[in-house]
């Protein structure tokens, strides 16, 4: 039997199989935590649930924020139509099958 080392993310749990992967979720996660903390305190009515939705996605999709920031706010509209496009592609291939 062969030993496979894990590293954990103490933030939520997740198991990653290398150290550098487990390191850039932690800091998406950390990321996300401020980005909700910030949106807590500048916007009026948001609640705590919706703040770290809202700061997940940001976190999750920084490159296209920064990259919307330097003058390509088209990027944006790019955000969510991955995750769509992958989803009808795994319908597609499974309806295939």
């Amino acid at each position: 039997m062969a030993v496979v080392a894990m590293w954990k993310c103490d933030r939520d749990g997740s198991m990653f199989e290398d150290k550098k992967s487990a390191d850039e979720y932690d800091k998406m996660l950390e990321l996300a935590e401020n980005f909700g903390a910030f949106l807590q305190r500048e916007v009026d009515g948001i609640d705590e649930s919706a703040a770290e939705n809202i700061g997940l996605l940001l976190s999750k999709n920084k490159q296209k924020l920064v990259a919307a920031c330097k003058g390509k706010p088209e990027v944006l509209l790019e955000i969510g139509q991955e995750s769509d496009e992958e989803a009808s592609n795994v319908t597609a291939i499974a309806a295939k099958s």
